[in-house]
């Protein structure tokens, strides 16, 4: 989550935001794409630990009850992208422009785990890995000459930009079925995590599971046959080639994507399990209150972009002239900081929001008669 938001943060400060692919190896430096690049890890462990959440809740819970409330909160994620998120990024009322993002691509993988939980465990894990393993054949008919989508289309596998009605857009960031088929594999992780094993097993089945993912996209990758729509490349030298092998697609996630943050986010887990000290518990309260925080900080994010931007002699008229060209008010292309600048912005946003998801991790603790804290 706090990796989360300097990606955000960036968007909303750095003066190449709006002009510049922090990838493009053609225009980047190794510590903007870097920058970047860590953030990767963020969505996928992200949906990944949500079906791993899932599979945790099912202890505790009939199939029944797991079922309704899983896609109860996945609807309600859907509706929060589209009614919240949307117009904490925007800050344009009455959206006019509503963007897919990562909630709503965790809310349709809900919403359909949800209607597969009622099969045998075996068929959920088969799934998870024909949807993981076998999308990226989807890219052979897309990658045609003539090759023309549509809106179901682009939702189910590619990023879009569509005009549903007259000047009212959709953005499609997050195409869902990789997403979905991410949180069917974690959902299946979440068997390790039971009682059933120790944490020394545990720890043994993730260290072994992570090495061998990331040693098949070392191989995979390697070959530039399949598991990705962009083949890497030897460039002008050996860090830029190293750069070229480890830009991977995300949107939709590709297969090789997947290992390369999977991976070591399974190493990690290893690791961290028996970790307990003053950081981690820091860490935790961010991690005990995501989605609140995954609010918040968008606004946040936001207010401190509006304040830069009338701080450097703009009016709202500029905000509101600039609109009509960029989604995104307070921001013009071409204008804001470095990225040291950026950085600290980030960290104070993070510490700056730590005392409110504190006190709320201590009244959703204190108070779990009220059903509805369960969906935020």
């Amino acid at each position: 989550m706090i990796i989360m938001a300097l990606d955000h943060v960036r968007d909303f400060t750095h003066i190449t935001a709006e002009t510049q692919d922090p990838l493009d190896l053609n225009s980047t430096t190794p510590i903007l794409f870097f920058t970047r690049f860590i953030t990767h890890y963020c969505a996928p462990v992200f949906v990944f630990l949500s079906g791993t959440s899932i599979y945790l809740q099912g202890l505790r819970k009939t199939k029944k009850e797991l079922s309704s409330f899983i896609m109860k909160r996945g609807l309600w994620l859907i509706f929060a992208e589209i009614f919240i998120v949307s117009f904490g990024v925007t800050f344009i009322p009455f959206t006019h422009f509503i963007m897919l993002q990562v909630i709503w691509s965790i809310g349709i993988s809900m919403v359909i785990l949800g209607l597969l939980i009622h099969l045998r465990f075996n068929i959920i894990l088969i799934l998870g890995l024909i949807i993981v393993f076998g999308h990226n054949l989807l890219n052979i008919p897309e990658s045609a000459p003539g090759f023309k989508s549509n809106i179901w289309w682009d939702l189910i596998h590619r990023q879009s930009f569509h005009e549903y009605a007259k000047d009212r857009f959709l953005f499609i960031m997050y195409p869902f079925v990789p997403w979905t088929g991410l949180m069917l594999l974690g959902y299946c992780t979440g068997k390790f995590f039971s009682p059933e094993y120790s944490v020394e097993q545990r720890r043994k089945i993730l260290l072994r599971s992570g090495i061998a993912i990331l040693l098949f996209f070392v191989v995979l990758r390697f070959s530039n046959v399949y598991g990705d729509p962009f083949p890497w490349s030897v460039q002008r030298n050996g860090l830029y080639t190293f750069l070229s092998f480890i830009k991977v697609h995300k949107y939709p996630p590709s297969l090789l994507y997947m290992c390369i943050t999977i991976g070591p986010a399974l190493l990690f887990l290893a690791w961290i399990e028996n970790v307990q000290n003053r950081f981690t518990d820091i860490m935790r309260v961010y991690g005990r209150t995501a989605f609140f925080y995954y609010l918040i900080h968008f606004y946040l994010a936001h207010s401190i972009c509006a304040v830069l931007f009338f701080s450097r002699g703009h009016s709202m008229n500029d905000a509101l002239q600039a609109a009509k060209q960029n989604p995104f008010l307070f921001q013009i292309p071409g204008e804001g900081y470095s990225l040291g600048i950026v950085y600290l912005i980030w960290a104070i946003l993070v510490i700056s929001l730590y005392p409110l998801c504190k006190w709320y991790d201590g009244y959703k603790t204190n108070h779990k008669e009220k059903w509805w804290l369960s969906y935020l």
